[in-house]
């Protein structure tokens, strides 16, 4: 039975399959680490910044979690394929702050603070789910299971995180600017959702060699989330509500060892 247990459970088997899963996930948390560090820096918001800060260093994290993993292994990195690259597929489309004017060592403006929080809000629900999925899948594992569960409560704090900081902005008289960017981050998301699935079941398929019967199921099953998405998904990407982690990302990180 085709299964995202099976699916995952098939990817982990594989060493080269999961050399490339680890690889994609790290690249992606370590951009999410430039990214926050940079932002962290620019912000003129001192109450912000160290909260920008911890965002980063927990993608840092991820980041040496994910290598962790493959070494563990005895495996190294791979080159991650472009078309798998969700955070610069968003940002040629222009979601979210490219990385050009983070380069610029130039203070943020409030409506730059606005999009990358709008932004993470929808990147981090997307995160959450992917996380509490593998943790359903994962947590109990004896070989990958606390590392998986250690990303998702850091991906909830996130999250929680974008939620309190958005209300407060809004708050104080931004919520149109931040109900337009929230939806066309939205509905920029789910097409690159999409088609980032796509390509990692394309080269999880030639690497694990599934017969075509199974990669066109996998794929149509990858479409018809879409479909759902387009049409109503999106909109819960595009909600606010005060989160049940109030300052979720106040105060130090707390150091863990996941070696």
């Amino acid at each position: 039975m085709l299964s995202a247990r099976s699916l995952f459970q098939e990817i982990h088997d594989d060493d080269e399959a999961f050399r490339l899963f680890c690889s994609i996930a790290a690249k992606g948390e370590d951009q999410g680490g430039w990214e926050n560090g940079r932002i962290s820096r620019l912000v003129t918001d001192q109450v912000l910044a160290p909260k920008v800060a911890r965002h980063g260093a927990d993608e840092d994290k991820h980041g040496r979690i994910f290598n962790a993993l493959l070494h563990k292994r005895g495996l190294e990195p791979v080159d991650v394929p472009g078309d798998t690259d969700y955070t610069m597929m968003l940002e040629r489309q222009g979601i979210g702050l490219a990385h050009s004017r983070l380069r610029r060592d130039e203070s943020l403006s409030e409506y730059d603070v606005i999009t990358y929080l709008a932004h993470s809000r929808v990147t981090e629900q997307r995160a959450a789910e992917q996380m509490q999925l593998l943790k359903k899948v994962f947590g109990d594992h004896p070989e990958i299971g606390r590392a998986v569960k250690m990303i998702s409560n850091d991906e909830d704090n996130h999250l929680a995180f974008c939620h309190e900081e958005l209300l407060r902005l809004a708050a104080a008289g931004h919520g149109r600017t931040i109900l337009r960017i929230l939806q066309e981050s939205a509905q920029a998301e789910v097409r690159t959702y999409r088609d980032v699935s796509l390509a990692v079941m394309a080269h999880m398929g030639r690497i694990l060699h599934w017969p075509r019967a199974k990669s066109a199921l996998l794929a149509a099953g990858i479409h018809a989330v879409y479909a759902y998405e387009r049409v109503l998904g999106w909109r819960r990407m595009t909600t606010l509500a005060m989160p049940e982690r109030l300052n979720a990302l106040g105060g130090q990180a707390p150091q863990e060892s996941f070696a």
